[in-house]
């Protein structure tokens, strides 16, 4: 099943996010050539792909778990996470409709 990963992120995160963004990636990566990965990618802070020094409020991913509680132990896992970059992480079940 799918899970969706919504990450809020902290005040001014963009420091945080540069120096833990390769462990990041490199997680993520492994879950897209592993065939589990929807999407994944932040939120811009301001109405534009390339918000510059405004950086991002938090990061969305919709991959595919085992269970709910496998979901939440890789999101726990995550290098932002231990860097700081995310004020609060919410797991949740996802159903793919569309398209």
């Amino acid at each position: 099943m799918y899970y969706a990963i919504i990450s809020q992120d902290v005040e001014d995160s963009l420091s945080l996010r540069a120096s833990a963004r390769p462990a990041h990636l490199a997680r993520l990566n492994a879950l897209k050539d592993e065939g589990r990965l929807l999407v994944a990618g932040p939120h811009p802070a301001l109405d534009t792909p390339e918000p510059g020094d405004a950086g991002f409020t938090g990061s969305l991913v919709i991959a595919e778990f085992d269970s709910l509680e496998l979901a939440q132990a890789w999101a726990d896992a995550d290098p932002y996470v231990e860097a700081g970059v995310y004020q609060h992480v919410i797991v949740k079940p996802f159903k793919a409709v569309l398209p």
